[in-house]
């Protein structure tokens, strides 16, 4: 059960004490897993810290977002999860999932 201020988006600013992953998945929830601002901001965020497999994850979830099916599995390869979802909803799940 993923922590449930990852679903509260009734903030215009994700929890203070969110690490930066979380962050990140919280503006794609807010975003509706769409592209657009809050996807911009996620992805900043992921950018920020690459090599680090939290941030390496949700940053194959912005690639898939994005519709980029081959830098999506990079980036689940770094992130040494598997890279076979193409359900963004889904990975979010995952994710969110690991922060319960």
């Amino acid at each position: 059960m993923p922590d449930e201020r990852l679903t509260d988006l009734s903030s215009d600013e994700p929890p203070a004490e969110f690490s930066a992953p979380q962050k990140a998945l919280w503006w794609l929830q807010k975003g509706g897993l769409r592209l657009g601002p809050e996807w911009e901001r996620a992805h900043m965020i992921c950018q920020e810290a690459e090599g680090e497999k939290a941030h390496d994850w949700v940053h194959a979830l912005c690639h898939l977002i994005e519709g980029d099916l081959g830098n999506a599995a990079y980036w689940f390869r770094r992130a040494q999860q598997p890279s076979g979802a193409t359900d963004p909803k889904e990975v979010w799940e995952q994710i969110a999932a690991s922060y319960g």
